[in-house]
């Protein structure tokens, strides 16, 4: 299950950004993954669970955007959602298209934080 990995790697990174931000915990964790990434949402979620066990991030959310499959149309001459990820072909046009544009990432697309309480 690389979705363990995964999930440490942006526990590390998050635990490293909100030090620098001067946060005192993480609410949440906000994620893009594409549809081609390999990645299983559920498996993540559950190793999301794991990975922040005694970290700031214990008890935060997981919360994740599902990015579509986006090709450059050769006929449409635009970036246009596929078929089906079977099918990597225009949904308007139906002109097969391997030039994909969006669907393989995975990025932390915003961090919900609480500042560290200022004592006099």
């Amino acid at each position: 299950m690389h979705e363990l990995s995964i999930a440490m790697s942006i526990v590390a990174a998050v635990e490293e950004e909100s030090a620098v931000r001067g946060a005192d915990s993480v609410a949440a964790v906000h994620l893009r993954i594409g549809a081609l990434s390999g990645i299983v949402e559920e498996a993540l979620q559950f190793s999301y669970g794991l990975a922040t066990a005694n970290t700031s991030l214990e008890g935060s959310r997981l919360v994740i955007e599902q990015a579509p499959v986006l090709v450059l149309c050769p006929t449409c001459r635009a970036e246009r959602r596929v078929i089906s990820i079977q099918q990597m072909s225009c949904v308007v046009c139906g002109t097969a298209s391997g030039n994909i544009v969006q669907g393989r990432e995975l990025l932390v697309t915003g961090l919900e934080l609480t500042p560290l309480e200022n004592t006099p």
